[in-house]
């Protein structure tokens, strides 16, 4: 308890820390151009997804389905113009891991010292022939082992481009190909599944160092880029409708229908209202008696009824303006910002 151990070295900032990483994803749904794009912006030094600050240093992606062409298309394509930043180095071929990878790996970072970050794109091209004798898992928790003892020797961020099932899952670690020994040996796991909505996908995040969180990402096919959507998944898998409305609701509490037509002029009342009790019946919104929208599932009580201590009969808001001398009721319900916090948790 007394040593002094350093922090865990971030590639970016909360998604992606030094040690064994797998990113996954089904095929076309851009893990390359991902990966890619994170490649530049950690060897650049500039903003991973458009939009996190990361530290610049080495980085060597090694691109092992393209051909030098096709990089170079798709790097100028990222960069638009900008020049191609010194510190990355590519490599279309490499040995797998138990037959002169690993060594050929090992030999680079001791080459680049202060080196963040490798990719291994794809995964299945470096792990190699399974030992004989073991089960799948044990081959698999092998394969990424060797992944992972690079990344806790020389303190990097290794990434390792993988895929997913065929078939979905609640969970989406049991969605990466393969057995549960690929995501039990790796120190975090990332899933980039398709999205409803406003988003293109969601890249779900958990790990060792990584604390569990979702990411909205919109690919922008002019740029070749990703990008980190703001605010809660949940806006952005939604219909426009129904975003709009979050927004609308989260910033005016006690909205009504006819409050949020000014930001939907081209839907009409009717639907709005039907919208709205549809997303109560989701929990994405609450409702009170007077027919207000709240931004969660809080129980509103606003005119509910309380038996008056002196008539024994109900007494509602509106009576207690007419009868000024019974005390006031203490509506419940939380104020704006602890609706905020609310959400956020």
């Amino acid at each position: 308890m007394a040593a002094d151990f350093p922090e865990p070295k971030w590639a970016v900032p909360g998604i992606l820390a030094e040690g064994g990483n797998v990113l996954a994803g089904p095929p076309k749904v851009g893990k390359s151009w991902l990966s890619l794009g994170l490649g530049l912006s950690v060897a650049a030094g500039g903003n991973a997804f458009h939009s996190v600050p990361v530290q610049g240093g080495p980085v060597l992606y090694l691109a092992l389905e393209d051909t030098p062409r096709r990089l170079q298309t798709r790097m100028g394509k990222i960069l638009g113009g900008q020049p191609a930043p010194a510190g990355l180095t590519l490599v279309t071929e490499c040995p797998p891991y138990p037959q002169g990878g690993m060594e050929a790996i090992a030999q680079w970072l001791e080459r680049n010292p202060d080196a963040r970050m490798v990719v291994v794109d794809v995964f299945a091209k470096m792990r190699g022939p399974a030992p004989a004798g073991v089960s799948a898992y044990d081959a698999d928790h092998v394969a990424v082992g060797y992944a992972k003892r690079l990344a806790d020797h020389y303190n990097v961020a290794v990434v390792l481009v993988h895929h997913v099932r065929k078939a979905g899952s609640e969970d989406f670690l049991t969605e990466v190909s393969g057995t549960n020994g690929i995501a039990g040996a790796a120190d975090a796991t990332l899933v980039l599944k398709r999205a409803r909505g406003q988003a293109d996908d969601i890249l779900h995040v958990t790990g060792r160092d990584v604390d569990e969180a979702e990411y909205a990402l919109s690919f922008q096919p002019a740029s070749g880029a990703w990008h980190l959507l703001d605010g809660p998944v949940t806006d952005h898998t939604v219909s426009d409708t129904r975003a709009t409305i979050l927004r609308y609701v989260r910033a005016h509490p006690g909205a009504k229908p006819k409050d949020m037509a000014g930001e939907l002029p081209h839907v009409d009342i009717d639907a709005i209202r039907r919208t709205c009790n549809r997303m109560v019946d989701a929990g994405q919104l609450s409702k009170d008696a007077g027919g207000r929208y709240y931004p969660d599932t809080q129980t509103r009580t606003e005119g509910a009824q309380e038996v008056s201590p002196l008539s024994g009969s109900p007494v509602t808001t509106s009576d207690q303006h007419e009868h000024p001398g019974q005390p006031e009721l203490e509506l419940s319900g939380l104020s704006g910002a602890d609706e905020a916090e609310g959400m956020a948790k």
